[in-house]
């Protein structure tokens, strides 16, 4: 937890002490980063979450806020309510209305965020989504986001479904509600032409006109990628009561709160901020996937002023199965939304696309950090496919290819066997589309991979998985720094040797080396073409090769592989494309075990001696860039470690 948050940590359960009486008690109830996770939790937390259980629950502490004296209740989203994957995919494949939206109308939200994933199909499809809720159910609020240019959008806020703020009467009483998005929109997500404005100057230009029309209680939801970001908002605005704030998936909870097994709480609940007028403002938020229902409350006295934090706050699971809190699945919810995506699910699951023989490492630390050998599959397809068609799009040969770790989604290692549609959709499920950059300058070919390589430490999404070169990388030399429009403000220095396949050396000892390539053609996802992660493109003109990334490793693998993925191919420890110095180690994944199937036998051994003997980079265990018996002593002391 970060010091920002630690400090700000203070429990409210005593009350405010400010003047007046309780007249007036609003319960919150909230929940952020619903993600399109409908079914359940997944995994081994199916007993727990899911939007039919979500939505009874929600029924259940509606209900019990209903009973309060003067009082009611209002259920709010902080954004991110869909995201791309094989449930969202059904919603596509359906059609509107998409069961995400379906999903939110029928639970019966008041008020949404829009977040940054709302895009990452862009804005037409955000409409789509839209288009799906009747003349009811919520308004989507973001005060900093202007449509003016995204028509399909704009329509939504001409009808009033999309608003920079709402009022909603609550017991007699109104309550402003306002909404932000995060700032890096541009960065994560796909956003277009929508405009992106200053968050705390829209947010608080909202307050000031929903004071001025007599709204005295008024709340924020938000989706600015973690609470500490929120905390720092608060500290610029006045005028705001309660803060609804969603992408960072912390969990804040007390001490008879139950929680899902595994799940520890950062700190209590609520977590608070000091706005500029100097009062003391509740901050909530929630894990996301519909585990938990976050339920605030909040007491007032007859002029607006919050007077204390009710008994009754605190985070609730969402639990199902044998638990003692569990609840039955709303009908509706279940019929109308889970049973369809569920089928849906199990059509993707029976269709085999390939196989494999090892596993392929997609955890969501390693693929933001390292190589890994799913990094170079994907990065392959995207070399092989592009140069594929690349004559058919007057384009000359294909250089290098680009996947970022952060457009790579199942965050686990496919294990051994047959890889089915619903799998392999989960590894690249945004739709992005590949695109080629021609004649990169070679200096700016560095600058892009300076960008892959300066924030490992934050397991960013922009790390790059590579094919076509090999690089050097040194975490303890300076990192890249962008401004908003992609120019270097700090020039970074991690890269120190980058070489493309065919032998050309474009940087060496850190430096590049000049006149030695008119340009370096790129094969990449048009997210990042667009300066997605900051890729520092700068509006260079690209080519759409007309097929989606996760067709085009499915292209690859069974066109240019047979159907089969070797562990001769791609072991597990990767194939040395990248060399980091001060690096970081694969988390979860044992050294030895080469096809990544969870322990290490004679197998791995003839693995290890069969790319020894070809000669491959995998086989360079001490990473000097040469094949001698180091190497084969450094993987014999390794395997003799038994995995965990």
């Amino acid at each position: 937890m970060t010091t920002t948050v630690l400090t700000a940590l203070c429990g409210l359960a005593s009350g405010v002490a400010l003047a007046g009486e309780p007249t007036f008690t609003l319960t919150i109830l909230h929940n952020n980063d619903g993600e399109s996770q409908l079914v359940d939790a997944g995994g081994d937390q199916s007993d727990f979450g899911g939007a039919a259980r979500f939505a009874t629950l929600v029924q259940d502490l509606r209900a019990a806020a209903s009973d309060v004296p003067a009082g009611g209740s209002l259920l709010i989203s902080g954004g991110d309510n869909f995201l791309a994957g094989p449930e969202f995919n059904a919603s596509l494949n359906n059609g509107v209305p998409f069961f995400d939206s379906l999903a939110l109308e029928l639970i019966g939200y008041d008020a949404v965020a829009i977040g940054n994933h709302e895009f990452d199909f862009g804005p037409d499809v955000l409409a789509d989504f839209l288009a799906g809720f009747s003349s009811g159910g919520p308004v989507f609020v973001s005060s900093n986001l202007d449509f003016t240019n995204e028509p399909g959008v704009q329509a939504f806020v001409d009808s009033g479904r999309v608003a920079r703020s709402t009022i909603i009467s609550v017991d007699g009483r109104d309550i402003g509600i306002v909404g932000a998005t995060t700032p890096t929109l541009p960065f994560v997500s796909a956003p277009r032409d929508t405009i992106i404005n200053d968050v705390a100057a829209s947010v608080q230009a909202e307050i000031d006109a929903l004071s001025t029309q007599g709204v005295n209680i008024i709340l924020l939801t938000s989706h600015l990628q973690g609470v500490d970001e929120e905390i720092a908002l608060v500290a610029q605005l006045t005028g705001i009561d309660a803060v609804i704030a969603g992408g960072g998936d912390e969990l804040f909870a007390n001490a008879n709160d139950l929680l899902i097994p595994g799940d520890v709480a950062e700190g209590p609940y609520p977590a608070t901020s000091t706005s500029l007028d100097g009062a003391t403002v509740p901050v909530v938020v929630t894990p996301g996937d519909y585990k938990y229902v976050g339920r605030l409350e909040l007491l007032f006295d007859e002029a607006g002023d919050l007077i204390e934090i009710g008994q009754n706050s605190g985070m609730n699971r969402v639990a199902g199965g044998d638990n003692p809190d569990a609840v039955d699945p709303d009908p509706v919810v279940q019929a109308q939304v889970v049973d369809p995506v569920v089928a849906a699910l199990a059509d993707q699951a029976s269709n085999i696309v390939y196989s494999t023989d090892v596993g392929l490492n997609g955890i969501r630390p390693n693929i933001r950090r390292v190589e890994t050998n799913l990094g170079n599959l994907i990065a392959d397809s995207f070399l092989w496919v592009a140069n594929e068609r690349a004559a058919g799009f007057g384009l000359g040969t294909v250089d290098v290819a680009i996947a970022n770790g952060g457009g790579i989604r199942n965050d686990s290692v496919i294990p051994l066997g047959d890889v089915s549609e619903l799998e392999n959709f989960g590894v690249l499920p945004f739709g992005n589309f590949l695109v080629v950059v021609p004649d990169v300058p070679a200096a700016q070919f560095k600058e892009i991979m300076e960008n892959a390589v300066s924030q490992i430490e934050n397991t960013n999404g922009r790390y790059a998985q590579i094919a076509g070169f090999t690089m050097e990388i040194d975490l303890n030399e300076t990192a890249q720094v962008l401004d908003d429009d992609l120019n270097v403000t700090t020039p970074g220095t991690r890269v120190r040797e980058l070489t493309l396949d065919d032998g050309t050396v474009l940087v060496t000892g850190g430096a590049l080396v000049e006149g030695v390539s008119p340009g370096v053609s790129v094969a990449i996802p048009n997210f990042l073409a667009r300066g997605g992660d900051q890729y520092p493109f700068r509006g260079a003109p690209f080519t759409s090769l007309g097929t989606t990334y996760d067709l085009v490793l499915t292209e690859y693998v069974r066109d240019a592989l047979g159907g089969f993925v070797s562990v001769l191919d791609y072991p597990g420890g990767g194939e040395g494309r990248v060399v980091a110095i001060g690096g970081v180690d694969p988390v979860g994944v044992c050294p030895p075990d080469l096809n990544l199937n969870g322990s290490t036998n004679f197998f791995d051994i003839v693995t290890f001696i069969t790319l020894f003997r070809d000669a491959s980079p995998a086989a360079d265990v001490n990473n000097d860039n040469k094949l001698n018996m180091f190497d084969v002593m450094g993987y014999v002391d390794a395997f003799q470690v038994p995995c965990p």
